[in-house]
């Protein structure tokens, strides 16, 4: 489903994202990414997304090398994806319902498709009551489940969701987790950028490590109860799996 074979991504102002990234992740996986501001977790997402390139090594996404991925290939690519952001990006002047709807309008779908598919995604959700109210007459987790609805609305394979709970409280940072865990068990292949050590805690899933541009552990989240930042330098549990530089 998604391959990094010795990854490394230098950007022009000499920053050294990524290292040899090396990972595997196989089709209906959750995967939680982790590690502290500016460990490479950002860039591992946008090479995914194709918004990056590599500096070297390879990228295979749905067994296509993104290396030979033409410029008119990459929308195709990301119609197989779902993204939710961590501010939402809803757009303000729109319904519950269009801001839905422009996902599927946006890949050509047909308007009798919409008018079924967007109420279903929304009830899924817990927002089929809320359709056409604006985005700021919603609450900072109702809005975020908007920006989880906007995503599965086009059945990707792939959800990517980028800190989906920074900007939510406690128990609606769970919820939203146990929705994309839903939705991994119905198989949908999940990846979630966080640095919400407890929440990864609460879901046994894998976890993949980065620090400093490199894969320093990868393992089950059960196994990394113990893991923690202070500062910079993470701190493991003494069960984890630490993978070689």
């Amino acid at each position: 489903m998604i391959e990094f074979q010795n990854v490394s991504k230098t950007y022009n102002n000499g920053t050294h994202a990524l290292h040899d990234v090396s990972i595997h992740i196989d089709k209906g996986e959750f995967v939680f990414i982790v590690g502290s501001s500016g460990a490479g977790k950002s860039t591992f997402l946008k090479l995914i997304m194709h918004e990056e390139k590599p500096s070297a090594g390879e990228i295979i996404i749905n067994g296509k090398k993104t290396s030979r991925m033409k410029r008119r290939e990459v929308p195709y690519l990301r119609r197989h994806m779902g993204i939710v952001f961590q501010d939402f990006r809803l757009i303000e002047k729109m319904s519950v319902f269009d801001n839905v709807a422009f996902a599927m309008r946006a890949v050509g779908e047909k308007t009798r498709v919409i008018k079924k598919r967007v109420p279903y995604v929304l009830e899924l959700v817990g927002l089929k009551d809320k359709m056409w109210d604006k985005p700021n007459e919603l609450s900072g987790g109702e809005q975020q489940r908007v920006s989880l609805a906007r995503a599965l609305v086009n059945n990707p394979e792939i959800i990517v969701a980028d800190e989906p709970t920074g900007n939510v409280d406690p128990e609606m940072s769970y919820e939203i987790i146990e929705l994309l865990n839903e939705i991994n068990a119905k198989g949908t292949t999940v990846l979630v950028v966080t640095h919400e050590h407890e929440l990864v805690k609460e879901f046994d899933q894998r976890v993949i490590t980065i620090d400093k541009g490199r894969v320093v552990a990868d393992t089950k989240s059960s196994d990394a109860a113990g893991f923690t930042y202070d500062d910079d330098e993470p701190h493991y549990p003494d069960n984890a799996v630490i993978l070689p530089d």
